[in-house]
């Protein structure tokens, strides 16, 4: 990572986020020659950091590089080990500016259209901003009585800690049955509580029928169109259609899914439309957020329906923003 100098006059991008769409973004920004900086609360790519230790992703290694730098994988789809490699190339490689455990505290316009981005560390003033702030840092809670006991995680690592122990895996989709699988498998006694009538549909094709099938043997207890109604330190209460349920329980695994940090997007100035999913204001062909000169990229664009934008489908976004921009007007002195 380069050292990063004063910065006295104004920058042309500051991208805020440094996961892959934020990555991809400063790669373009190189290209075009762009003043730019990458600001990260976190690690590098801290959403991928946090995911579980041994996940695989669904997308090959194809499909996930950016800026031309090949994505090796021992298998056709990476895991995250290796992804967190792959990113830490991509910083290597293409020298990208970059800081990392500065969380931005807002940002304001001045009369002369410059952004003054403070963080708990700096202020930095640049001409345009990206915002690529992902989806994975805030869980969808359940709002039940005792979520906030030690017990219930949003967040799930690895199965060693749930060895021979009572587990209630909330939901249905990718992250749940992954969980619930794995924990099982690790001698974990694993119970689901699922809203639905069944295991979400767009379960990854290799995981339905185990999942599915664990279930119908009666390994793994499911209880469906349920919900969770309290959570007590050695019991969960379920409401179910045959009627209340009360188990026995060491933890609670909430894979509930996750939403963009609403408030902090607010607290920049971005504003929502009224619709179902919370998506912002923003200007399709440009990603022009209602903000003039500020950009969504990534799952940033997709409100509360964060299930249709990927890393896999996003990886264009820094070149349709950068193209937005043009030339910094350094460079353009520069070639005249």
């Amino acid at each position: 990572m380069q050292d990063l100098p004063s910065l006295p006059t104004p920058l042309d991008l500051i991208i805020i986020g440094g996961g892959p769409t934020g990555l991809a973004i400063a790669i373009e920004a190189e290209k075009a020659r762009l003043s730019y900086l990458v600001i990260e609360k976190g690690v590098l790519v801290n959403s991928i950091f946090r995911f579980p230790a041994n996940m695989t992703f669904f997308s090959t290694s194809l499909n996930l590089e950016i800026g031309g730098v090949p994505f090796i994988s021992h298998l056709d789809k990476p895991t995250r080990r290796e992804a967190l490699e792959y990113y830490r190339r991509l910083l290597e490689s293409h020298q990208l500016k970059v800081k990392l455990y500065e969380p931005v505290l807002g940002m304001e316009r001045n009369t002369e259209g410059i952004y003054e981005v403070k963080t708990t560390k700096g202020n930095y003033p640049a001409r345009h901003v990206a915002i690529a702030t992902g989806f994975y840092d805030i869980p969808r809670m359940m709002d039940v009585p005792g979520e906030d006991l030690p017990k219930v995680k949003h967040f799930y690592d690895e199965a060693h800690p749930y060895v021979g122990q009572r587990v209630l895996v909330v939901g249905a989709a990718n992250s749940a049955c992954d969980v619930a699988l794995e924990t099982y498998y690790k001698g974990a006694e694993v119970t689901m509580c699922i809203r639905e009538g069944g295991i979400y549909e767009k379960v990854k094709y290799w995981i339905r029928p185990n999942i599915e099938n664990r279930i119908k043997e009666g390994s793994i207890r499911a209880f469906f169109n349920s919900t969770v109604k309290e959570i007590r330190p050695q019991q969960v209460v379920l409401t179910t259609p045959a009627g209340e349920v009360t188990l026995e329980n060491d933890f609670v695994l909430a894979m509930t899914g996750y939403q963009p940090d609403f408030v902090f997007l607010e607290k920049l100035g971005i504003k929502f439309n009224a619709d179902e999913q919370r998506t912002p204001v923003m200007n399709p062909e440009t990603f022009e957020s209602n903000l003039p000169g500020v950009y969504l990229a990534g799952v940033a664009q997709a409100g509360l329906d964060t299930s249709k934008l990927f890393i896999e489908n996003t990886r264009h976004h820094g070149e349709v923003i950068v193209s937005k921009l043009g030339i910094s007007s350094n460079f353009k002195k520069q070639l005249s």
